[in-house]
């Protein structure tokens, strides 16, 4: 197999039809497919062969996606940066995937002169350059590495999540199920592995005209005029995006045109911001999905649902159904003592409806390895009896077939004897008129509640609800992931508390 076939396969059918759409440029997927195998035939030229490891550090484009193809196409294993990653990921990344090629803008190339681990790479790639023979497709098995992402893991360490040929096969078939991607689809995926979806159905993908490195520069305006210029129907994006993008539709009381449907993840969408969404476009589908990096996806709900769910009613955030080929167990939020266990043992982990604790998972989709990394594995694996499962790291509760989330396993609070979830005050905090976000932290032995506000002291604590915290502490601007910024980052929001606390 190879998990470009699904591509050609849609090229095919759709050969004058656009595949990619960028500012100022699109390419059909005809001349998309001719253009991958004559940027494989040159990768072989310069020596690349099945099984190497090619760094990629490209921002999302038309050239992105036939430069990755063409990797896959011949065997070769890309391995993905996100254009958020900072240099230090880069270098981290560079030295961990051991790669023998390096292809990237000319401004990292040039970057790249200054940075040891990138000039130990022996092959240094063109981005744009072409062969004139075609190659053929190379023949792998369903185990063989496709695409390497990184993340970092709870120890700062960036992790490698190798995605094989079948397991991306297998992720494809679930989300063109879960999401319902067809060919009909004139989609502006924000994230990067959506496109890879839409090439193998044959839907036309228009790239949004934004800096991902600078989320919070995202222009509305802009956005709104590639979705009417190209009859958009459909975006995939993160939370930030989707709201962002709301907003401005409501402040301007702008027509909706011909978007049909929305899907949001990546982050934790809350009521209150599932209410914007369904004002903003009440005749469009707009499903919410909750996954990971590892796992996507594990559950959906629609944002009408969700804008029925208050935390007073229910145990958690609701994310809706399970996928029906995934297995989850709610397990103890002790860690075990290996991540060897026997099906008895297991069992004895795992906890019965209604109760808290972390979400783990396994199926066809779920990525069971990481690149030369067995810390990695050792924390975010479980093997029972030779069947993987990965611990998600998030807190929730299961209760009638519906899932809840809690928050991370990591920040929930111990108190009295039960566990306090940080990310449910959070959603309180965000009903508060002037609080834009706001959690409860501890740190060492003290419980911080830190929200994001211009309200003095005295104001917000005349609005806060009843909590057990031991000092109030008031934040211009949170820091969020970089990857959405819809995110808290915890860890960079305790360092910010460390300081704070200096004399």
């Amino acid at each position: 197999m190879n998990i470009t076939q699904l591509f050609f396969e849609a090229a095919q059918k759709y050969p004058q039809k656009k595949a990619i759409i960028e500012s100022g440029s699109d390419i059909s997927f005809e001349d998309l497919a001719s253009q991958v195998k004559r940027t494989a035939a040159y990768f072989k030229s310069k020596g690349l062969k099945q099984g190497d490891r090619v760094l990629v550090f490209i921002p999302m484009s038309i050239d992105l996606y036939r430069i990755v193809l063409a990797l896959f196409y011949i065997g070769a294993t890309a391995v993905f940066m996100d254009q958020w990653a900072s240099w230090k990921r880069l270098k981290i990344a560079c030295r961990l995937a051991d790669c023998r090629g390096f292809i990237g803008t000319p401004k990292s190339r040039i970057l790249g002169l200054f940075i040891a681990d990138i000039r130990r790479i022996p092959l240094k790639l063109k981005p744009r350059k072409l062969a004139e023979a075609l190659s053929e497709q190379q023949k792998v098995n369903s185990e063989h590495p496709a695409l390497i992402t990184f993340t970092t893991g709870s120890t700062g360490i960036p992790k490698a999540a190798i995605r094989s040929h079948g397991i991306l096969k297998h992720q494809f078939e679930v989300l063109i199920d879960e999401v319902e991607i067809n060919a009909e689809a004139v989609d502006m995926p924000v994230l990067p592995i959506v496109l890879f979806l839409n090439l193998g159905v044959g839907s036309t993908s228009v790239i949004a005209n934004f800096n991902p490195r600078k989320v919070e520069s995202l222009k509305p305006d802009i956005i709104w005029q590639q979705v009417q210029e190209h009859q958009v129907n459909r975006i995939t994006a993160s939370p930030y995006f989707v709201k962002t993008l709301a907003l401005h539709l409501k402040n301007h009381k702008a027509e909706l045109g011909s978007l049909q449907k929305i899907v949001t993840g990546g982050a934790p969408v809350f009521p209150a911001e599932a209410q914007i969404y369904t004002s903003a476009f009440p005749e469009t589908d707009i499903q919410i999905v909750y996954g990971s990096t590892e796992a996507e996806p594990i559950s959906s709900i629609k944002a009408h649902e969700l804008v029925n769910h208050h935390f007073e009613l229910n145990p958690g955030l609701a994310v809706g159904a399970l996928y029906e080929g995934l297995e989850l167990r709610i397990i103890k939020l002790e860690k075990p003592q290996s991540n060897k266990l026997s099906q008895e043992e297991f069992a004895a982990l795992s906890l019965t409806d209604g109760d808290l604790g972390e979400i783990v998972v396994s199926g066809k989709h779920v990525v069971e390895a990481y690149f030369r990394n067995e810390q990695a594995f050792q924390e975010n694996k479980i093997v029972v009896d030779g069947k993987i499962w990965h611990r998600t790291g998030d807190s929730g509760i299961m209760r009638n077939g519906k899932l809840f989330l809690t928050g991370r396993c990591q920040e929930l609070i111990s108190v009295e004897g039960r566990y306090l979830s940080g990310f449910i005050i959070e959603n309180q905090l965000q009903q508060i008129p002037g609080i834009r976000m706001g959690t409860l932290l501890k740190l060492e032995t003290k419980n911080f509640l830190i929200v994001e506000t211009e309200l003095s002291l005295a104001d917000l604590k005349d609005q806060l609800p009843s909590l057990p915290y031991d000092q109030l502490l008031r934040l211009k601007n949170f820091p969020r992931d970089p990857r959405h910024n819809s995110k808290i980052d915890y860890g960079a929001l305790k360092d910010q508390i460390r300081l704070l606390k200096k004399p």
